[in-house]
């Protein structure tokens, strides 16, 4: 192999959103003599950000005080707040005045997270960040002593059978007094040193769901900037997976349509980007979408255990930030704010540590503040609303999760304590012979599409000559195993139709379209096997979202 260069800076940050850049930019308010680089594997800060959002603005508030006069693109602020229970022809609305506090959106606003992103980096720059998108890191740079030292950053050229091409580069090593990991849910390193450290011994296990989203130009007449619109019942409450919808009117006749579905489901046979596209034809959706039309898609995994699944989120030589920790409020459908403060925190307790004279040590700091400060308080909240939904379903969870959330907020009080979430997403799948198939309708291509369809709304794209970027542990396993037992629900769990099972009988093969790949996770998670792992592929491939 090739020798790599190396270079190193205080901090080396692993993913450029709002919890690498947060990070980023505390560092440097704290001192600007910080050297600080922010490592991105899409091909542009925001490319690979997809988010619902409802933003709440207090992580953006303490980070950057004045960014509203900074030009920040939070444009529309929240000015109606729906909540529906569905059936399959028609709605129940919960009043307002049955939620609990924290629930309440105003003052909150509707944004592109990938546009925040954008902005932010921005900010950084302007600090004196170096930021370099297209730099996907695919290896951990382990010190002598043991501690996380750094990553291997822009690997290029390996032949499809993973040995060296004729333009074969082999990138840098970015060393760091400290390592930030800010990749998002599920993380490929983040996996690698929560597993080296068993960083999540004394954590619950973490559960997530797969969130799908569309954006949609609508009838000028039909939008209403700043209504935000949330669902749960239809058409989940057929195939007996939990979940809900969002519906949020932006700017310029758009609205974001998404769909949240909880990998914890037991029937394999469940397929969520069908619910996904089913649900667009509630006579409610129906109405506001038809003679508009959808102009991007994307797909990521949401992490949903909540509090007590946080595992330990400082480690020698680092720290995890954002959704590679899991922060995301789930009743609320919000985790930016959160993965902004993360970011704070951890900067400021890299700081302390590097200006007495320490690094590459733990940050028990960090750890500390973010589960006893207003991440943890925010989280603590609400930490049975997931596992009441998982063990009682829809109607009992609701009237339940409403209570708890009410005496949290009354007297930081659970009468209830703290419920386990029990088993992971992929050990809650059952085999398939327990379960009925499910008859999903066809796409009719003016509300609802076909995933290859959609997935080129997504504008990704993979260089073909590359590995694959999902690896199987055992290459026989999808056809052995989870094709007879599981009735191959790999090629129904993954929006964009990565996975299929070709041929029949003796000659059938398990086929990985990669260059599909929207980079959700979901395969990772939910495989019944846990026979799929996610790597990055090249930097810069993937999904290119405009304004998600």
């Amino acid at each position: 192999m090739a020798e790599r260069e190396s270079m190193e800076y205080d901090v080396v940050i692993v993913g450029a959103g709002p919890a690498g850049l947060s990070a980023a930019i505390r560092l440097k308010q704290m001192d600007p003599d910080c050297n600080v680089v922010v490592l991105e594997k899409g091909s542009e800060v925001g490319a690979h950000i997809l988010s619902g959002a409802v933003l709440d603005p207090s992580g953006l508030d303490r980070l950057i005080p004045d960014w509203k006069d900074r030009g920040a693109p939070l444009n529309v602020p929240v000015t109606d707040d729906h909540f529906y229970m569905l059936g399959e022809g028609g709605k129940i609305r919960v009043p307002n005045m049955l939620m609990p506090p924290l629930m309440n959106n105003h003052g909150n606003y509707i944004v592109s997270m990938a546009n925040v992103c954008r902005w932010m980096a921005e900010q950084a720059e302007e600090l004196g960040v170096e930021i370099f998108p297209g730099m996907a890191c695919s290896e951990l740079v382990w010190g002598d002593d043991g501690r996380v030292a750094g990553v291997v950053a822009g690997e290029f050229g390996r032949n499809p059978d993973g040995t060296e091409g004729p333009g074969y580069e082999p990138g840098m090593e970015l060393l760091g007094k400290y390592v930030f990991l800010s990749e998002g849910v599920r993380g490929s390193l983040s996996k690698q040193v929560i597993e080296k450290f068993d960083l999540d011994a004394k954590s619950d296990v973490q559960k997530y769901g797969l969130g799908m989203k569309e954006i949609w130009e609508i009838d000028p007449e039909k939008h209403k900037p700043g209504t935000v619109v949330h669902t749960m019942g239809w058409p989940l409450n057929e195939s007996g997976a939990g979940g809900g919808s969002f519906i949020y009117h932006l700017d310029n006749n758009q609205v974001y349509v998404g769909f949240v579905v909880h990998l914890g489901y037991k029937n394999p046979h469940t397929f969520p980007y069908m619910e996904f596209q089913r649900f667009k034809h509630h006579p409610m959706v129906k109405e506001l979408l038809e003679g508009g039309k959808r102009v991007a898609y994307g797909a990521r995994a949401i992490s949903e255990g909540g509090f007590q699944s946080i595992p330990q989120t400082a480690f020698p030589g680092g720290c995890l930030l954002g959704c590679s920790a899991g922060l995301v409020n789930v009743p609320r459908i919000k985790g930016n704010h959160n993965a902004m403060l993360s970011g704070i925190h951890a900067a400021e307790a890299a700081i302390e540590a590097m200006q007495a004279g320490r690094s590459g040590d733990t940050l028990t700091d960090y750890d500390k503040v973010l589960k006893t400060g207003p991440v943890g308080i925010d989280l603590k909240k609400v930490r049975n609303v997931k596992p009441l939904w998982s063990r009682y379903g829809l109607t009992t969870s609701l009237a339940l999760g409403g209570f708890d959330m009410w005496t949290n907020t009354l007297t930081g009080i659970s009468v209830i304590g703290t419920l386990s979430h029990g088993k992971s997403d992929a050990e809650a799948t059952e085999p398939a012979d327990q379960h009925k198939v499910i008859d999903y309708p066809k796409p009719d291509g003016k509300l609802s599409f076909d995933r290859l369809t959609n997935v080129a709304f997504s504008f990704t794209n993979h260089e073909e000559s590359q590995p694959a970027h999902l690896k199987l542990k055992d290459p026989s396993i999808p056809v052995a195993v989870n094709l007879p037992k599981y009735a191959g629900l790999s090629a129904r769990y993954c929006p964009a139709g990565v996975y299929e099972f070709v041929g029949e009988g003796d000659e059938t093969k398990f086929q990985i379209n990669f260059q599909n790949c929207v980079h959700c996770k979901t395969c990772d998670i939910k495989d019944p096997s846990q026979n799929i792992v996610w790597t990055v592929p090249q930097g810069g491939d993937g999904p290119n979202y405009p304004n998600m």
